[in-house]
C-alpha cells in the first residue's frame, strides 16, 4: 500500500508517469469517468481549505467515485479528544482512500501507519505534496519541461509549505536555478538551504527586491504572507504587503514567463494582472484536479 506524504515519495520517473497520466485524463476525461465507481474518498480537514479539499473531491467525483468527510476540526471528534490514529482507523471502515490536512507536522504520517492510502493535503508548515504535484504539472504543461528553468519564489519563504515542497521536488531536475525573493524575516529556513539546496548543489540566490529578479525568470511563484503562521499581529501587518505584483512590474518580466500562485491570494497579485496571458494561477487550479485524479488512480492501483 502506498501513501503520499512528500513529493519525494515518488521517483522522478514515477512523477513523470503520474504527469503523463494527468495529461491523458485532461485530453480524454470520458475514458476515466467510471474508473472509481464504488470507491469512496474521505476528506479529513482539521484545518480550513477551499481549493485543496474541493479539488480532491472534484477529482474523485470526476472518476465516478463518491466522497465523505469533514471540513474543520470543529465538526470532528477531535474536539472530544480523539487521536488522529483513532480517527483514521475509524474512517478506514468507511472509505478506500483519504486526503488529510492537519495543523500539526507529521500528522498525516501517523495516519498512514494505521490505514487505507493517505494523501497528505498539508501538515502545518511542513509539506504540501499535492500542491507540489500541481505546480510541477503546471510548469511542465506551460513550458514543456521541468529542467533548464529559472524559478523565482517570492513572499513567505519561511512558513510557506508549498515553497518548501516545491524546492524539494525541483532540485531533482537538471539545471534548475532558484531565485529566492523575500524580506530578511521571511527567508527560506536554514534547513532548506543546508539540507536541500546546498546538499544537492542547486544554483540559487537570495534577493529582497522583486524587480531585480523579474527579468531573469521563466516562472514566478508568488505566495501570500500567511497570517495564521505569525505569532503576533504586528509582524504580520508589517510584512503582508511587502510584495505586490502589478502590471507595471510585469513589464519587467520576459514575454514567456508565467506567474503561478498556490492561492488564495490576498494583496500580493493585483487583480489587473489576471488579464495578462502570463497569469497562470487559475489554470494551475484546474491542473490540480487532473493531477489529483491521477494520484487517486495510482494509489488505488486502478488502471484504465
Amino acid at each position: 500500500m502506498r501513501h503520499l506524504m512528500s513529493p519525494l515519495d515518488f521517483t522522478v520517473e514515477e512523477l513523470d508517469n503520474l504527469m503523463d497520466l494527468a495529461q491523458d485524463i485532461e485530453k480524454n476525461p470520458k475514458k476515466y469517468a467510471h474508473a472509481c465507481d464504488g470507491k469512496k474518498l474521505a476528506t479529513l480537514f482539521f484545518e480550513p481549505s477551499t481549493r485543496t479539499r474541493l479539488s480532491h473531491e472534484a477529482a474523485m467525483l470526476n472518476l465516478g467515485g463518491s466522497v465523505l468527510g469533514f471540513s474543520s476540526a470543529d465538526s470532528s471528534s477531535a474536539t472530544k479528544g480523539e487521536t488522529v490514529a483513532d480517527t483514521i482507523r475509524m474512517i478506514s471502515c468507511y472509505a478506500n482512500i483519504c486526503a488529510m490536512r492537519h495543523p500539526k507536522e507529521g500528522a498525516a504520517l501517523v495516519a498512514s501507519e494505521h490505514s487505507i492510502p493517505v494523501i497528505n493535503a498539508g501538515d502545518g508548515g511542513h509539506q504540501h505534496p499535492t500542491q507540489t504535484l500541481t505546480d510541477l504539472l503546471t510548469i511542465r504543461s506551460l513550458k514543456g519541461h521541468l529542467d533548464n528553468i529559472t524559478i523565482g519564489l517570492c513572499g513567505d519563504l519561511k512558513f510557506g509549505r508549498t515553497v518548501h515542497s516545491l524546492i524539494h521536488a525541483l532540485v531533482r531536475y537538471k539545471n534548475v536555478k532558484f531565485i529566492l525573493i523575500s524580506p530578511e524575516e521571511l527567508r527560506v529556513p536554514s534547513y532548506i538551504r543546508n539540507d536541500v539546496l546546498d546538499k544537492e548543489h542547486a544554483q540559487y540566490e537570495e534577493v529582497v527586491r522583486l524587480e531585480d529578479a523579474l527579468p531573469k525568470l521563466d516562472i514566478l511563484y508568488m505566495t501570500r504572507v500567511q497570517k495564521e503562521r505569525f505569532f503576533n499581529e504586528e509582524d504580520y501587518i508589517r510584512m503582508k504587503d511587502f510584495y505586490v505584483l502589478d502590471a507595471q512590474k510585469m513589464e519587467l518580466a520576459p514575454k514567456d514567463m508565467y506567474v503561478l500562485h498556490p492561492l488564495p491570494r490576498v494583496n500580493e497579485i493585483a487583480v489587473e494582472v489576471d488579464d495578462d496571458p502570463r497569469a497562470a494561477y487559475f489554470a494551475q487550479a484546474q491542473y490540480g484536479v487532473y493531477i489529483r485524479m491521477a494520484l487517486i488512480l495510482t494509489l488505488l492501483e486502478i488502471e484504465v
